[in-house]
């Protein structure tokens, strides 16, 4: 018989775990432990030759169990899954997504260094760039995503720093408007500025859109970057963060995670495995929500105008980028309301089966006002530069009913 190969949603429940370890559990076990018991003296020095880079691995040779800031069971396996879905070399999973974000700009970034960067994003992110990357000498460039690439390409060497240019981060969609970059048209930058001596790194945080509906790294993207605490952990209950590239990439970046000592821990890593189990089924179940109930807020009567990537308009520049980068049109759904922040906040407070929480991407539908919450802290013209208004409300689509959520919609824009 033909060998048959499982989709990745057939292997989130074995792949990378053998029961025959783990006393015939069927389900792999939390391993909390700190250090890890050696056989041999001879395996110990064998181990962490490999792990300080001393040699090269041997055939089949992998980094034996040392100690759970370098390495543990539940990470390993966590990592193995989520390389499935973005067909990566490798992983690596953090305490939070600012962490994974963090690490990643550290270790390719340094002092007198260019970082372009799309916007809008997430107000976290913005803040570590605008305020902490700047503070250690890190030169930074804003760019949007309506600008067109020649444009872009003429702002890089109009700068004078196009020999700095070492990163392009982005978001998309973006946080919280969901406007969506093209990603291999940046990734045509990034070789553009590459030298033979000096790489362009391209870093694309695909939270909005992943893992399932987008994958960058087949779009040209060297790095992917998600918070986990989002759709993949996808229940309110934890926080995490992963990187995702080639083997080159990601040894510099779990050697940084090693030092830093941001890894994420056992108990996390386990309860992350238990929701890749259930990925699929919950963001395609979101993303269905997410399509009739945006098409019922884009003919209310209340409401100015709707991002959402699934009523983007045929013959557009935005439509064909989300038609080539894109499976679907993703659960965020950013809705401008009539008024300002009064009508915003008034529609907020009405709503009865939302949650008026930050956050995204939970099986509970979710519901924000970015430019008194999360992007509270973005400079004020940025804001306003992204469309971030006193009448955005930032919608994340649960699994609930959608009739129920539209029902909600509904009486909530009525008391506006």
């Amino acid at each position: 018989m033909k060998e048959h190969r499982f989709s990745p949603e057939s292997l989130m429940m074995s792949y990378g775990y053998n029961p025959e370890l783990s006393e015939g559990s069927v389900k792999c076990p939390i391993f909390q432990t700190s250090t890890f018991e050696y056989r041999t003296a001879e395996e110990a020095k064998a181990f962490f030759e490999l792990a300080y880079g001393l040699r090269d691995k041997g055939p089949k040779e992998e980094l034996g169990l040392i100690y759970s800031r370098i390495n543990n069971p539940n990470l390993e396996i966590l990592e193995n899954r989520l390389c499935l879905w973005d067909k990566a070399d490798d992983c690596a999973v953090f305490e939070s997504g600012m962490a994974a974000i963090s690490t990643i700009m550290l270790e390719f970034l340094k002092p007198g260094d260019l970082l372009v960067h799309g916007n809008p994003l997430y107000g976290g992110t913005d803040h570590f760039i605008e305020h902490f990357l700047t503070s250690i000498g890190i030169e930074v460039m804003n760019v949007h995503a309506d600008e067109s690439i020649d444009n872009v390409i003429k702002q890089i060497e109009a700068s004078g720093k196009a020999d700095k240019l070492a990163m392009i981060y982005f978001e998309t969609p973006a946080n919280p408007t969901n406007d969506i970059m093209d990603i291999e048209a940046y990734s045509k930058i990034a070789k553009r500025f590459s030298t033979a001596d000096r790489k362009v790194y391209l870093a694309v945080d695909n939270t909005y859109m992943g893992p399932i509906w987008q994958h960058p790294l087949q779009f040209g993207a060297d790095i992917v970057v998600y918070s986990a605490t989002k759709y993949i952990g996808g229940h309110s209950d934890l926080i995490a963060g992963a990187v995702l590239g080639s083997k080159d990439i990601m040894v510099r970046v779990k050697t940084l995670r090693t030092f830093l000592g941001n890894m994420l821990g056992p108990h996390t890593a386990w309860l992350l495995l238990r929701s890749l189990e259930t990925l699929k089924v919950r963001m395609d179940r979101q993303t269905k929500n997410a399509q009739q109930i945006a098409e019922f807020l884009n003919n209310h009567p209340k409401v100015e105008h709707v991002n959402y990537l699934g009523l983007l308009k045929e013959g557009t520049p935005e439509y064909a980028i989300y038609k080539k980068q894109c499976e679907a049109p993703g659960a965020m759904i950013s809705v401008y309301v009539k008024g300002g922040e009064k009508e915003a906040f008034k529609c907020l407070n009405a709503l009865k089966l939302f949650k008026l929480a930050v956050s995204l991407g939970s099986t509970e539908s979710l519901a924000q006002h970015p430019k008194t919450m999360t992007h509270a802290g973005v400079n004020a013209e940025h804001r306003e530069r992204m469309n971030i208004t006193d009448n955005l409300i930032r919608l994340s689509i649960g699994v609930e009913n959608a009739e129920d959520i539209i029902w909600d919609l509904d009486q909530a824009l009525a008391s506006i």
